[in-house]
């Protein structure tokens, strides 16, 4: 199928900074765009990131600032993430003690595995699930931020809400990025009166970029949550609220009720790390299937000699989606939520099963048909399932001045999730991040949806620490399923080839999607097609690269941040 891999709107970083060049701060240094007592913040919008680096001159821990961060995004980001939806965050400390954190969205206790079957078996189309309360899971950003907030914490919980509440109450301009989200998917972010009346004009058409916006009813949602802590999110008006839109909206028996939201809980996970070149990957395991994909492919790759083979050389590139293919091969079959399936995390990530899966990559050949391997401890019923494509989401990241980094990506799916608002909050559309279809050929999916289980991400915040044990990288990425590869591309490029922040996220993209592969327009990969091809690759597209957006800070001495470069054009207002 010949489609634009294109990213959403939602993963393009922001309207309104003069420059997308890298910042580097020392940790005694002046004040500076991403410098905040002695710490940095890097955000897919300046407002937010704003609102981390305030909380840290204020004396916050990195979580403080994430969170700060995570709020404010609410407000001016509204596409992408926010409160209505959930995330992955990872903390690694300077000493190398590494928490994960898991807010991912559950499905009602009611949901079963048909729960997105017509009445006649089959699967509608995809954007009837989506645009109907069968796609909202219950939002988990909150219990995280309140979970992470009460182990890592140092100001005040009230604190962390007041730049989010400023912003909401006093007004942000929209931006070219988010105009366009607001024309581009109308059906979604114009569907209620509330939105409506705060994103579009009388004759229906979205306000343009400039356009100074206020959100008092999101503010309002703020001030309660931050005087009564979470409970305020999950019980009481708001939860009543959320379960009564969303039960209106969904048009069979099941629907999320008071209790769903009520018994919500984050969940502290073991983290998930491995060595690559001495370096030292630290990410999120499931139910997102992105640390293990990220590190699988850094593991596969790594008995190759990326560093002499260079970042301009298509052999490299060809290595990289060979392993890619592989490692999307075990996440379609094995990854879900662990709580509700076997998950061989220890298996998949084990080197002697890596070793033999590397030994199918070769330097001058594709691999006709990869399946996925058989790793320790895998069940052996499962089947793949029809899982769409994620888009809407932004990653961000901080470092204090410990050195503790926070690695944090959040979503609500699609863009402007399920379209729903409540609240002056979207509500995000992540149960169509489960397979649609429960089982294949009478064999049950991993990934299926039941009754309070999590659905599968591609989420991959990461921390990386250099072979002398100090951090070196905190580092994420947006675009759903091209998360991990976007997330694994700029890992190989601050290691292998010792690049910039900028740089490394900078580097050409290209992705297999099955035997298609993309290749970036304008750059050296689209001309280099013919050698793409004498490898193996015979399906190319030469379209349009993710625009990631995600943010990264690599310590090198010095800490640098940087977002996307491609974002450049989507920077200026009018």
């Amino acid at each position: 199928m010949d489609r634009r891999i294109i990213a959403p709107l939602s993963a393009l970083a922001l309207a309104g900074c003069a420059s997308t060049s890298p910042q580097e701060v020392t940790l005694e240094g002046a004040d500076n765009l991403n410098y905040a007592g002695g710490g940095a913040v890097s955000a897919a919008d300046p407002r937010a990131q704003a609102a981390g680096e305030e909380i840290l001159r204020k004396g916050g821990s990195a979580t403080d600032a994430a969170i700060a961060v995570m709020l404010a995004l609410t407000v001016v980001e509204p596409q992408s993430s926010g409160i209505g939806g959930g995330g992955f965050l990872v903390r690694g400390e300077s000493d190398g003690d590494v928490t994960t954190f898991d807010g991912r969205e559950t499905a009602p206790a009611a949901a079963t595995p048909d729960w997105f079957l017509d009445e006649n078996g089959k699967v509608p189309p995809f954007m009837e699930s989506v645009r109907s309360g069968l796609s909202v899971g219950v939002p988990g950003n909150i219990a995280l931020a309140a979970k992470a907030h009460a182990a890592h914490g140092r100001l005040e919980w009230s604190e962390l809400f007041e730049p989010a509440i400023r912003l909401a109450r006093d007004g942000w301009q929209i931006n070219p990025r988010m105009n366009d989200a607001l024309g581009r998917s109308k059906d979604r972010a114009a569907h209620t009166a509330e939105a409506r009346a705060m994103f579009y004009d009388a004759a229906g058409e979205p306000l343009p970029a400039g356009t100074l916006v206020h959100n008092e009813a999101l503010a309002r949602t703020f001030e309660k949550i931050a005087a009564g802590g979470s409970e305020a999110f999950y019980s009481g008006e708001n939860a009543l609220a959320v379960a009564t839109t969303v039960a209106a909206d969904t048009p069979h028996s099941g629907a999320m009720t008071y209790d769903d939201i009520a018994s919500y809980e984050a969940r502290e996970r073991e983290a998930v790390c491995s060595s690559y070149r001495a370096y030292r990957i630290c990410s999120m395991g499931p139910p997102t299937s992105g640390g293990i994909a990220v590190q699988q492919m850094l593991l596969q790759l790594e008995r190759f000699d990326l560093s002499s083979l260079g970042a301009e050389n298509p052999v490299t590139w060809h290595l990289f989606l060979e392993s890619q293919r592989l490692a999307y091969a075990d996440r379609e079959l094995y990854l879900a939520d662990s709580d509700f399936v076997s998950v061989p995390v220890a298996g998949l990530l084990e080197r002697s099963y890596l070793a033999e899966r590397s030994a199918l990559i070769s330097a001058d050949n594709t691999i006709a048909q990869p399946q996925p391997g058989n790793p320790r401890g895998a069940p052996i019923a499962l089947a793949d399932g029809d899982e769409p494509e994620e888009h809407g989401t932004s990653h961000f990241a901080v470092v204090d001045a410990d050195g503790t980094m926070v690695s944090y990506t959040s979503t609500i799916e699609g863009a402007f999730g399920s379209g729903l608002m409540v609240g002056g909050f979207y509500l995000n559309n992540e149960l169509t991040d489960f397979s649609r279809s429960p089982e294949v050929d009478g064999r049950p999916v991993a990934n299926r949806i039941e009754g309070g289980k999590r659905p599968r991400s591609s989420m991959s915040p990461t921390v990386v620490y250099d072979p002398q044990g100090e951090p070196f990288m905190v580092v994420g990425a947006a675009g759903g399923s091209t998360i991990p590869v976007s997330t694994a591309r700029a890992i190989i490029g601050a290691i292998d080839f010792g690049l910039s922040a900028e740089d490394a996220l900078g580097l050409p993209f290209l992705m297999a999607f099955g035997d298609r592969v993309l290749l970036e327009e304008g750059t050296w990969l689209a001309d280099s097609m013919e050698a793409f091809r004498s490898l193996g690759h015979a399906q190319l597209l030469v379209r349009q690269a993710p625009i990631k957006g995600g943010a990264l800070l690599r310590r090198d001495g010095k800490w640098q941040t940087a977002r996307d470069p491609r974002l450049e054009g989507y920077l200026d207002m009018p």
